[in-house]
């Protein structure tokens, strides 16, 4: 297997570099140069396979021979041996046709856990049989961060840097990030929002003499070994529905569009998806470009789904230049005018190409504080507020095909937007409940990447 980017200024590189490398050096994203494919057949024997197994089956399609078949397996194993649930991401039936995907039974209770277990242990094996130690910087909206500390806490051969928008993540958010003691985590508390982090995490990547002085890696939903692992849970729901003899149709809550595009990559290698439904709460940057083609960020808002208070959503990148037909320079003229001026139309071609495949839902407050409340007097389960925006878009659906919303987090990292009619004891859980009172390690630094410079070459 090997790897190219959106942009087209970098080699064609293998998995192994992809996944150490994170973002492709001339600012591009990497996908495959060639995609793998999967058997109906394939696909069906996943109804009847523990999800460690399709995992494996997935990444060695993606890794070629990176992994021996064994090795994939073990690594697989490994990862998701630490889900408190069986089924890892279990569906749960709401109504006749309606489904939701909990992705929260990771140590972190967020779907970030799903790819970031798997993504430590690639990191660590591939690291260890060359001899090497790298430094991972990752942005985080919230998720993401407590996630790659648990994965990545206590490894020999990664340092790993967060940086999250100050105040703009839930307690029991920032509490997974900053509560760890071990050595090689630091955690910054950024005076800014994500789209802050996240710019200056790109920047550092297209600095070169960085890069390399300090062996820089990213985790982020631009790291390909991510959207790999992510898109195994939608041939896990999809199979267990009745794929590949039925069509499923997935509402994906988001706001970097990593899950979304997940979903698109199960599609291209084969799953039968009638749609993906790009949930947004009011940072809809998605969903107008999905609905009129125009590209435009804005200011972020601060809302109670934080991890979605994103006006950049980078993995889109990899959805136009599919949508673009794989024409490199068209894509890095496209987003770089889109850096330099914060708004493009995007060309009338990509936009049909995205709309027969996405289609964008925006949700406001008070629609998810009122589908969190119609959701629990309705089934009885407590939603976290990611959730909801999901659900909110899934109950507009009009679909012949089975929906299965993703439910993204866990309410107990959200236990502020409980309504006061349900019982406290829906928004507890003891992996979060342990955090309380615990002391904190962070460090507040400006939005300013020379300063996030200077801290990172002190550590690594």
């Amino acid at each position: 297997m090997r790897y190219i980017s959106t942009r087209g200024g970098a080699a064609p590189v293998s998995f192994e570099e992809v996944l150490l490398a994170g973002l492709a050096p001339d600012g591009g994203l990497y996908v495959p140069q060639v995609w793998p494919s999967l058997t109906p057949d394939e696909i069906a024997a996943f109804a009847h396979k523990p999800y460690a197994e399709i995992a494996a089956t997935i990444l060695k399609r993606f890794a070629g021979d990176a992994f021996t078949t064994d090795e994939a397996r073990e690594l697989c194993r490994a990862a998701y041996a630490t889900f408190d649930h069986p089924a890892a991401t279990p569906l749960v039936q709401l109504d006749t046709n309606a489904w939701l995907m909990e992705l929260y039974r990771g140590p972190t209770l967020a779907f970030k856990d799903v790819a970031m277990q798997l993504l430590a242990r690639l990191y660590d094996a591939v690291l260890t049989r060359r001899g090497e130690t790298m430094t991972i910087v990752a942005a985080t909206s919230g998720d993401t961060g407590g996630a790659a500390v648990e994965a990545f806490r206590g490894s020999k051969a990664v340092r790993l840097v967060i940086l999250f928008p100050d105040g703009r993540i839930s307690d029991v958010q920032r509490r997974f990030m900053t509560t760890p003691t071990d050595d090689n985590i630091a955690c910054l508390s950024v005076a800014g929002d994500f789209d802050d982090c996240q710019a200056i995490v790109k920047g550092l990547f297209r600095d070169d003499a960085f890069r390399d002085e300090v062996r820089l890696s990213g985790v982020n939903s631009i790291n390909w070994g991510r959207i790999a692992a992510q898109s195994v849970y939608y041939f896990a729901a999809a199979a267990a529905l009745g794929a590949p003899q039925r069509a499923v149709r997935f509402v994906v809550p988001t706001g970097n569009f990593g899950d979304a595009y997940a979903g698109h990559v199960a599609a291209r290698l084969g799953l039968p998806i009638d749609r993906i439904v790009v949930a947004t709460n009011a940072n809809d940057i998605l969903s107008r470009a999905l609905t009129t083609g125009r590209y435009a960020r804005g200011p972020a808002q601060a809302t109670q789904s934080p991890a979605m208070d994103i006006q950049v959503a980078s993995n889109f990148e990899r959805a136009v230049f599919a949508a673009l037909g794989e024409d490199a320079a068209a894509t890095k003229a496209l987003f770089e005018t889109f850096a330099a001026t914060g708004g493009v139309d995007l060309p009338t071609q990509a936009q049909a190409w995205l709309s027969a495949r996405f289609e964008g839902a925006a949700t406001s407050e008070a629609d998810t504080t009122a589908t969190i409340r119609e959701t629990f007097a309705r089934t009885g389960l407590l939603v976290d507020p990611h959730t909801a925006v999901g659900l909110f878009a899934a109950g507009r659906q009009a679909s012949a095909a089975p929906v299965v919303t993703l439910a993204t987090a866990s309410p107990a990292k959200f236990p502020e937007t409980k309504p006061a009619e349900v019982p406290d004891h829906l928004a507890r859980h003891p992996r979060a409940e342990a955090l309380a009172g615990l002391p904190e390690r962070m460090t507040q630094i400006a939005a300013d990447a020379d300063a996030v410079k200077a801290f990172i070459r002190g550590f690594a």
